[in-house]
């Protein structure tokens, strides 16, 4: 399978000078944040979310509009919006794992961990101001109450069985995809492409953003603990229901009893599992997650070709590929 450093090559240098000028954004005057931070970037991450909006500049670029140092902040805002969640996100959840490693939780506690989060919110709120493109701050500032939203919403429909697969779907754009597609859409704004251009840059974030989630949905039931890089079926244990627990409950009911008792008694967790694993509810939600696949890469049809463009198109591929 295509690794997704590869996929990035035309934007490779552009990536490995981002981390570095994060490094001296975050890190310049607070020791201890900037630890917490690193501890973050050692864990690696695969930077999806900053090489889409470098690879759709290039993209752009490659159409006779060249990429500017706005768009490499606007990558750099991303990252910084996308690891502030992370923050909050595991302090909220108790987490101890990410990608392989201890959270910063974990590692200097929960007070850092929310400060560092804080300050990574509001240092991205600065640069995206000084970007001098009203727009753009409106589109990446509604991303920061999109992330704040999703989480609301998860935390008051843990354990809900009456969640629906459209209740599932919003808090998902909330939550990965409200950031994909903002960003992109602020790509087109910076490059001043056209509206109907910029309009499909969003909607190409946003699809690869829900396929993304979903794909991550699935790969909780069906991932070892070591390709995760954090405990398996986390999400159930927890009462937040992905779409393979809501397809699955269609054919099982059963499966709803153990839900509405949140998993407190004995083998109930490991009961739910087989009855998920036993249903048609990863196929569906593996079904759903290639639909979206497929229509983000009809977004892209406007764009001349492009290296840029091919490894866009190859990452919607990459994100299936990632469920064999």
């Amino acid at each position: 399978m295509t690794s997704v450093t590869s996929l990035f090559a035309p934007v490779e240098d552009d990536l490995a000078q981002l981390v570095e000028n994060l490094k001296q954004l975050i890190g310049a005057r607070h020791p201890v944040l900037f630890a917490a931070a690193e501890h973050l970037f050692k864990s690696g991450g695969k930077r999806v979310r900053p090489a889409i909006v470098l690879l759709l500049a290039r993209a752009v670029a490659d159409a006779g509009v060249e990429i500017s140092p706005r768009h490499r902040r606007l990558a750099e805002i991303t990252e910084m919006i996308h690891n502030a969640s992370l923050f909050h996100d595991d302090v909220v959840d108790e987490a101890e794992m990410r990608r392989g490693v201890t959270t910063v939780n974990y590692e200097f506690g929960n007070r850092i961990a929310i400060q560092a989060g804080d300050f990574l919110f509001a240092q991205a709120s600065w640069y995206l101001a000084n970007l001098d493109n009203l727009e753009v701050v409106k589109l990446l500032s509604e991303v920061i109450k999109d992330l704040a939203e999703g989480e609301i919403q998860q935390g008051f429909s843990s354990f809900d069985v009456a969640l629906t697969l459209e209740n599932y779907l919003e808090k998902s754009y909330y939550k990965t995809a409200s950031l994909i597609a903002n960003s992109s859409k602020a790509v087109g704004v910076l490059s001043e492409a056209p509206a109907d251009l910029t309009q499909d840059f969003y909607e190409f974030g946003r699809a690869v953003g829900l396929a993304f989630q979903i794909v991550d949905d699935i790969l909780d039931f069906t991932s070892t603990v070591d390709a995760l890089g954090k405990p398996a079926c986390a999400d159930l244990k927890s009462g937040n229901l992905t779409a393979p627990v809501l397809f699955a409950m269609e054919e099982k009911p059963y499966l709803q009893v153990l839900i509405e008792r949140e998993l407190t008694e004995p083998g109930d967790l490991e009961e739910a599992i087989a009855l998920i694993n036993h249903s048609q509810g990863i196929a569906r939600s593996r079904a759903l997650a290639e639909e979206y696949a497929a229509s983000a890469v009809q977004r892209l049809a406007k764009l001349p070709a492009s290296d840029a463009k091919q490894a866009l198109i190859e990452l919607t591929d990459y994100i299936l590929k990632r469920l064999y």
